[in-house]
């Protein structure tokens, strides 16, 4: 196959183009989801081709398919798109340096989850769905797996050839409780659950079986607990809810090409502006350091090279509330005269791709929890989030989280509530952040489902928080002064 490629490469080259790459991959899935103490979906699917991006005279050409052995008929047809593209070029792609590459990448496992047996896994969901409903009446419990093996093969006419096999894991339960005025849930690790890189020891690790119980205990305790007070409030938000925080009004209006204007018409805008860098803006306060690392141990952003051929970086976005950083690609990099920080990601072999999250992280304060949950006089600590809605922009938000634990005179109190949401301004929000909690706090989870571009594409990203503290901030409904 490589012999195959470079042959490729070197006709591309010789048709006078600015820059070419080939990438084959190789998609293995498995997913599994129980329901009700009985298999719902048991599937494995596997999808292997190939795409080739070409730029000639600064425009681009893409073209892929299935029939890998047809490389030099989808060269050309990438070829023959990149040449039609001048007709309607504004302004030429330019590409920042990179190091020429020859490498292999693997994703450490301990145990390869296609190897483990499909009675097992089913096992440990339904061994878990009964812990759930121990002792209690539900409406509905559900838990689910899902695994992924990507092998890539990355090529350009720059001289780099990288091969990658990347595995992911993960797995989450659910408890429904339900009454004919109102319905709740709880989830664990978190809603959809949890996913990061590693084998089918990362699944074993969360622990389904020893966090059922209390799962199932608190959807039940949901259904007739209070709805939360609205009014302006001080809040402790758990990592599991920072988790979607982070990635909604931090990790997309970071994107370079979304700043540039891309996929508008797809929820495709930022308020950040490059500008914005170079003024100094306060993006939060001096509590908030989000870094991008796309080498994070059982990251579900963690990988070897990126689809430019970058190696993973780690890069700091935010220090101590001052915007430093965005999250690049070659061609966008060149346009503020800096490199590529290892963010181009495609969602297969049949899509370009474009700037994706890697890990993007709030970074450990050195707050004990009881440290911050002591600084409320009355206030929530809230977890696992339940929806959400954000602006085109990234500005104005809404969150909502499955449950709220009431705070009064710095302690928690045992009493919670439920539809707990808040709203809020990003910028304002971050910058009311005072205090987050230590690294012993830190956890780390995974969005296998991010959402972005026309055709969309889906990414698999990471984010990893302590839990941390904001003050005066809108909960609930109602117009609030």
């Amino acid at each position: 196959m490589r012999q195959a490629i470079n042959e490729v490469l070197k006709y591309l080259k010789s048709q006078n183009i600015n820059y070419a790459d080939i990438r084959i991959v190789d998609r293995r899935n498995e997913y599994i989801e129980t329901e009700d103490l009985k298999v719902d979906n048991l599937s494995n699917s596997r999808s292997k081709g190939v795409g080739i991006k070409v730029i000639y005279d600064g425009s681009l050409g893409f073209a892929s398919s299935q029939q890998i052995n047809d490389l030099p008929k989808i060269a050309d047809k990438a070829l023959e798109i990149a040449k039609a593209s001048r007709k309607l070029q504004k302004e030429k792609i330019m590409l920042s340096p990179k190091d020429i590459i020859v490498d292999n990448y693997t994703t450490p496992i301990a145990i390869d989850p296609f190897t483990v047996s499909k009675k097992e896994k089913l096992n440990l969901l339904l061994n878990a769905e009964k812990e759930m409903r121990k002792g209690r009446n539900l409406f509905k419990t559900k838990a689910t797996m899902m695994f992924q093996k990507e092998e890539k093969i990355f090529a350009d006419t720059e001289g780099s050839y990288i091969t990658q096999t990347l595995y992911e894991s993960g797995a989450g339960i659910q408890a429904i409780a339900a009454n004919e005025n109102d319905m709740q849930i709880r989830s664990y690790p978190q809603a959809g659950g949890n996913h990061g890189t590693g084998g089918y020891e990362y699944v074993l690790g969360l622990n389904l079986l020893e966090n059922a119980n209390k799962t199932g205990k608190e959807a039940d305790l949901l259904l007739n607990a209070e709805q939360c007070p609205s009014g302006k409030f001080d809040l402790v938000i758990d990592s599991t809810q920072m988790e979607l925080q982070i990635h909604e009004s931090i990790g997309h209006p970071v994107e370079l090409d979304r700043i540039f204007g891309s996929e508008a018409a797809y929820a495709g805008m930022s308020f950040v502006t490059v500008d914005k860098r170079d003024n100094k803006f306060k993006y939060g306060s001096e509590h908030i350091t989000i870094v991008a690392d796309g080498t994070l141990k059982n990251g579900l952003g963690t990988f070897g090279y990126d689809d430019d051929g970058v190696k993973a970086h780690k890069t700091v976005i935010i220090d101590k509330g001052i915007l430093k950083n965005f999250l690049t690609s070659r061609d966008t990099a060149y346009k503020i005269g800096e490199q590529s920080n290892g963010t181009n990601r495609a969602d297969g072999w049949s899509n370009i791709p474009i700037i994706r999250m890697t890990n993007i992280s709030l970074m450990p304060g050195h707050y004990e929890f009881d440290e911050l949950i002591g600084g409320v006089k009355y206030g929530f600590y809230l977890c696992n989030n339940k929806s959400w809605s954000i602006d085109d922009k990234r500005v104005n938000f809404q969150f909502a989280s499955e449950i709220a634990y009431e705070i009064r005179d710095g302690k928690l109190t045992g009493k919670i509530f439920k539809n707990a949401i808040y709203t809020g301004i990003t910028e304002e929000f971050w910058r009311s952040c005072d205090g987050v909690c230590n690294e012993k706090y830190w956890k780390l989870y995974g969005t296998p489902n991010c959402g972005k571009g026309q055709p969309q594409q889906i990414a698999h990203v990471g984010h990893g928080s302590s839990p941390a503290r904001f003050r005066n901030v809108k909960v609930g409904v109602k117009d609030v002064k």
